[in-house]
This record gives structure tokens, C-alpha cells and sequence, in this order.
């Protein structure tokens, strides 16, 4: 005899009883991307509704998050090309972009959970990830990992609530957990970008961010995309150094490593639903070729699906208002 499984799809009520998984505004975190000045807000041509802003627009920006319900951003500063040089110092200068925003808007919306990006791609001259070895041309390990400590250490003293390490060096959770330890910071947590694929997903975050590599790309230290049990260990080492979450990134083409990474951790997991993914969406909802929101929210679950706790996502807005 066969098993009658249409019995309960027959009415909405029971197929909302019996879904295994659910999107909510407790899941997403809002990426945001900082200039500095005043009055600026710039919309990104390949991302529509992405801007980049200056910290009085965040502000308003914070304030419209926490009304419908979105209470964790992840800050990006875009510094202006006169202040980035070939070690990327300003990311540790106190008074720079990120530490500066944070000050401010943990000071206006104290439960606003503020997530702050570590990594050097938008604060280098050369556009990579840390500090150049000479001979190599690619970035030398440990030199940068000297620098990514600086730098969250100046995060971890502007009162953030949380780092988001991206560089994809050797041992950063280990340097950035050990100083931040030494310096009376060990309640604060890590959200590792703990397997970061090379990926051609990340195209209209690097114009947003303004950190295109001036040459060469990142292959030499982010995870090649196709190497499946390598991504796993990346991530699994991460959690030994120290992490308190892992992330994949990108999402959508990566869900195999979502999963696997869920079977084998009994961390917290994270994904980032990328640029490209969300430029790509973009696209068909004015092309009118999809159904925008339902694709959008059949995404996300297939995030929540194969494993995932936590959604970065530029969708989050949308995402809320639908929610609501």
C-alpha cells in the first residue's frame, strides 16, 4: 500500500502546522556600507536598493532597520582612496570610518547588535586582503595576521558587538581571539567568514566596496570553489581556533558545504547570500521573468534547509516587510 503523503498539503493550515523550516526576522543580519561626509547616498547600479552612505544616512537607516523588526547589521567602510595605502593602516586608526560609525550608533540605538567586518580589501591601495609580500606578490600570512589583531582590537575597544574576520588567513581566529583575550574583550564573539569561496558572485560587492584587486585576484588564500572536503576543514579549523560561528560564502552554490559543515558542528552557522546572488535576482524581477518575492523567499529557505542559522543578506528589508 502507498503511503498517502498529499493528505496533509490538501489544506494551508496543516502545511504551515508541518513546515520543518520557517524565515524570520531573527535570522538575517543587513549589510551596510559607510563613506565618509555627509548627505551622501549613492545607489549601486548593479544592486539596486544597496547604497552606500555616509553615517547620518545609517542613522536613519538603523532607525527604519529596528521598526520592522531588523536588529543586526554588518558594517563595511568604503575609506576615500587618499587615506588607503599599501598596508591598509587606516583600518586601525581609532577615529576611522568603522570605529567612528559604531561609537555612533551604539550611542543612538544601544540594541542595535553592530557585527564589524575585519579584513583590509577596502582599505589597501592594492585592493587584497593584507599586507603584500614582495617577493610573491601575494599577501604574506603572518605579517597580516599581526595587522588584523590591530585592527580588531580597535573595533573591540569602539564597543562592537560582534567581528566578522574576512581576510582568509592562516590562524586569524587564533591572533584575533588571543589579543582580544589579553585585552579583557573575552565575552566578545566571532563570526568567522570561515569558508569564503574565490568566487565571480562577488562582482558588485567589490563596486560598492571599492576593493577590486588592482591585480591579480584572490586565489592564493580564499577557498577554490572547487574543493568540497577542503571548505569543510577550513571551517572546522576555524571553530578549533576559537570561533563562536562559522559562515559559508557565497550561499546559493554552495549548499553542499552548508550542509556538511551543519553535520559535522555544532556551532552556529551562517551564510552570505552575496552580491551577485542578490544582483542576479535583481535582474529577473525587472526583466518580469520570475516571480520576485516567492523566489526570493524560496532562496532563503533553501538556506535554512540545508543547514544554515543565520542569513546575511541584502534582501533583509524586503524580506522584512514581507514578514510583517
Amino acid at each position: 500500500m502507498f503511503k498517502r503523503k498529499r493528505r496533509l498539503r490538501l489544506h494551508s493550515t496543516i502545511r504551515d502546522l508541518i513546515r520543518e523550516h520557517h524565515i524570520s526576522t531573527y535570522d538575517l543580519i543587513y549589510p551596510l556600507f559607510i563613506v565618509e561626509g555627509s548627505k551622501i547616498k549613492n545607489e549601486i547600479e548593479s544592486m539596486p536598493g544597496v547604497f552606500q552612505m555616509s553615517l547620518d544616512y545609517i542613522l536613519k537607516e538603523c532607525e527604519e532597520l529596528q521598526k520592522i523588526g531588523i536588529n543586526a547589521i554588518l558594517l563595511f567602510g568604503v575609506p576615500p582612496q587618499s587615506k588607503k595605502d599599501s598596508n591598509g593602516s587606516e583600518a586601525w586608526n581609532e577615529n576611522s570610518i568603522i570605529p567612528t560609525s559604531v561609537r555612533a550608533i551604539k550611542d543612538k540605538f544601544p540594541q542595535m547588535y553592530v557585527i564589524a567586518d575585519v579584513c583590509f580589501c577596502e582599505y589597501t591601495d592594492h585592493g587584497h586582503c593584507g599586507i603584500l609580500d614582495s617577493k610573491t606578490h601575494s599577501v604574506d600570512n603572518d605579517k597580516t595576521l599581526e595587522i588584523l589583531a590591530k585592527q580588531s582590537l580597535v573595533l573591540a575597544q569602539s564597543n562592537v558587538d560582534m567581528l566578522a574576520p574576512s581576510a582568509m588567513m592562516d590562524g586569524q581566529i587564533f591572533a584575533i581571539r588571543d589579543i582580544l583575550d589579553k585585552n579583557n574583550f573575552v565575552n566578545l564573539p566571532i563570526m568567522s567568514y570561515s569558508t569564503k569561496f574565490a568566487s565571480a558572485y562577488y562582482g558588485p560587492f567589490r563596486e560598492v566596496a571599492q576593493s577590486t584587486p588592482s591585480f591579480g585576484d584572490r586565489k592564493s588564500y580564499q577557498e577554490d570553489s572547487a574543493n568540497g572536503r577542503e571548505a569543510i576543514l577550513e571551517s572546522l579549523n576555524d571553530e578549533h581556533e576559537g570561533a563562536d560561528i562559522l559562515m559559508v560564502k557565497p550561499a546559493l552554490a554552495y549548499l553542499d558545504i552548508v550542509h556538511e559543515i551543519r553535520n559535522r558542528s555544532l556551532l552556529p552557522l551562517a551564510v552570505y547570500n552575496v552580491s551577485g546572488e542578490y544582483a542576479l535576482l535583481k535582474a529577473g524581477q525587472k526583466l518580469g521573468i520570475i516571480d520576485y518575492e516567492k523566489v526570493m523567499m524560496e532562496t532563503l529557505t533553501g538556506f535554512k534547509r540545508a543547514g544554515a542559522d543565520i542569513i546575511i543578506t541584502y534582501h533583509a528589508k524586503e524580506v522584512a516587510n514581507i514578514l510583517k
